[in-house]
């Protein structure tokens, strides 16, 4: 009985801690973003979705990705959550560097995601599985440090404090900014959620090259800003809760046209 109890107790820290320290947005983040893009969906592709994930929402299946990450048999799909982009890149080099990728890493797996889940024949586990990586990868590459350098693991090594405590530059992106305006999911989403029809078809007609190019430039921007040992606190808020918001706001519009595009 002892045995079976510490199992338990093994498992629920792995199921809590083990997401925490590798996922970009934390759980809100994700939700805002599957919100945004739930309110985006066509008829048809909300009832395809529905299909495949049956009373889960997009929001709440958002961070499927990084739950799974407690059970071993989901190694595999580590590098599936991030793309390492070791400079500033002009545009024209990335789509030359993406061009010739052949990693498995964010950019490779959305294209593969996107292409089985179009397939008729794909079986109801491949489909569930599959849907719930790619709703999560596209928010991911949204957050600017999941196109963040190898050396540092996408900032995760650039150790600062944030208002006063142990924390890093990767892990205040993932959720400290976030958390910090103190909303739910679903009062966060309602806040940033506003585009016109134009604005949302130009950010739908971006390829994944330009999602990638943003958050790179980006990135280097933050790694700029930030050095070990840094204090953050209000004035970092100030700086750039408008940019984060922005993103999430992208990831979730961009997701509604990739699901439209599958399904719709």
């Amino acid at each position: 009985m002892k045995t079976q109890f510490f199992k338990k107790i093994i498992l629920l820290i792995a199921v809590f801690y083990i997401p925490l320290q590798s996922m970009a947005w934390g759980p809100t983040g994700h939700r805002v973003c599957g919100q945004i893009a739930d309110s985006y969906l066509t008829p048809k592709a909300r009832k395809v979705i529905q299909g495949i994930l049956g009373y889960e929402s997009i929001a709440i299946g958002s961070n499927w990705a990084d739950f799974i990450k407690s059970d071993p048999a989901y190694n595999y799909l580590y590098t599936w959550h991030f793309i390492d982009l070791d400079k500033a890149y002009t545009y024209p080099e990335l789509q030359a560097y993406l061009k010739a990728d052949t990693a498995t890493d964010a950019y490779t797996k959305m294209n593969f995601l996107i292409a089985e889940l179009k397939k008729p024949n794909l079986s109801k586990t491949n489909k569930q599985v599959y849907l719930h990586m790619l709703i999560h990868i596209v928010e991911d590459v949204h957050q600017p440090l999941h196109t963040g350098h190898t050396s540092d693991k996408g900032a995760n090594d650039i150790k600062v404090q944030w208002f006063g405590k142990e924390s890093n530059l990767h892990s205040v992106w993932d959720s400290g900014l976030i958390d910090f305006q103190q909303l739910s999911y679903t009062e966060y989403a309602t806040m940033i959620n506003h585009t016109t029809a134009a604005e949302r078809a130009k950010l739908q007609s971006a390829p994944i090259s330009e999602w990638l190019f943003e958050s790179n430039q980006l990135a280097e921007k933050l790694y700029a800003d930030t050095k070990t040992g840094d204090s953050l606190s209000y004035k970092y808020n100030f700086k750039y809760i408008d940019i984060l918001n922005h993103q999430m706001l992208k990831a979730g519009v961009r997701l509604a046209g990739v699901l439209n595009k599958i399904f719709g």
